[in-house]
């Protein structure tokens, strides 16, 4: 067997380069670990909102009551250039054919409120089915397109709703921002509680055949649009794979939900490994260099010997490890389980 020796300098490079690996890669397991414990003690919980950079924002109308300002509200949104997501019941559909397939001709959203607007809190998995079908097939029928999103009427949900609709294909959505127009407030007060509350990825509750929402609204418009916000559909404006879901409801795509770390919680880990890191001689800006290339899922910025342990960090990371890291040495940020959040609409 030919012996193999190492200089000095080699042998203090690869010590560098192990450290280096060693603290990136507790770096990233620290959000695995994070993640998967947090998704163990919570509740599931359907897209109150959504993380984006682009300001893209979007209008939802729940759809169960009467029709006086279908086409005042098709007439505002064309005005203001904003395509918004009309979360319609079946019942509806029966009673105003002809309403859905004017917002679905005015370029808008069409989706699924429910066929009868049960309260569907521990409702029988088998009478949801047979709803949300019925409810989707009446759509399908005027519109020529299945709905890809349900809306609980009251906004009641639980694991039980959020596990057979996801079965179903269909992903459930709530809001972060909502009107509160179904009190009937003046047109102001509605103007005020919207604004105060939008952010980019926001999804803003409404409904309609209600007069001061009708005369809110463009004024809420054109203050949105004013800000640099886009208005665009749901189904435009989420993510249909490759996410997580927050504690919050915020819905994050994997690249950033699983890598996305404080700067915080980056220094505590990295303080765990100091003493490995001033041995091997490692620099900031090579440590600070590892970090972002682990955050930011570009092997490339790293040397070429950290790429496949970095690699192997990521596919652990996205849920492909056989092994997931042992987390009894890293600490657990605790995390409040999700809640209900009732819309108490009144049908009927």
């Amino acid at each position: 067997m030919r012996a193999i020796t190492f200089t000095k300098k080699q042998i203090k490079r690869a010590a560098a380069v192990a450290a280096l690996a060693v603290a990136t890669a507790a770096v990233a397991v620290t959000a695995t670990v994070t993640s998967v414990k947090t998704r163990a003690v919570e509740r599931r919980l359907p897209i109150y909102c959504v993380e984006r950079g682009d300001k893209k924002i979007a209008l939802t109308f729940d759809v169960a009551w009467e029709n006086s300002n279908t086409q005042q509200l098709i007439d505002i949104l064309a005005e203001n250039n904003a395509r918004a997501t009309f979360f319609v019941t079946g019942d509806w559909c029966d009673r105003y054919p002809d309403d859905v397939k004017m917002f679905y001709d005015a370029g808008h959203e069409i989706e699924n409120h429910s066929d009868k607007h049960p309260h569907v809190e521990g409702i029988n998995v088998n009478d949801l089915i047979n709803d949300t079908k019925e409810c989707s097939r009446k759509i399908k029928m005027i519109t020529g397109e299945e709905p890809k999103l349900y809306r609980a009427p009251y906004g009641e949900y639980d694991d039980s709703l959020i596990t057979t609709l996801d079965g179903m294909g269909m992903k459930v959505i709530q809001w972060d921002v909502d009107s509160v127009d179904w009190k009937k407030p003046s047109a102001d007060k509605i103007k005020k509680k919207v604004l105060k509350g939008v952010k980019s990825g926001s999804i803003l509750l409404f409904h309609n055949d209600l007069e001061n929402t009708t005369e809110a609204l463009p004024d809420i418009l054109k203050s949105l649009r004013s800000q640099g916000y886009e208005f665009v559909g749901v189904e435009d404006m989420i993510y249909f794979d490759n996410y997580t879901i927050d504690a919050t409801g915020k819905q994050i795509p994997t690249s950033q939900s699983s890598i996305n770390l404080s700067e915080e919680k980056i220094e505590a880990v990295i303080a765990q490994y100091s003493d490995k890191i001033s041995a091997a001689g490692i620099t900031d800006e090579q440590l600070a260099a590892a970090i972002a290339a682990i955050k930011s899922g570009n092997l490339s910025a790293l040397p070429a010997e950290l790429r496949p342990l970095a690699a192997e960090v990521m596919a652990s990371i996205n849920g492909n490890s056989q092994n997931p890291p042992d987390s009894s040495d890293i600490t657990e940020n605790s995390s409040t389980s999700g809640t209900t959040s009732t819309d108490p609409e009144m049908l009927k």
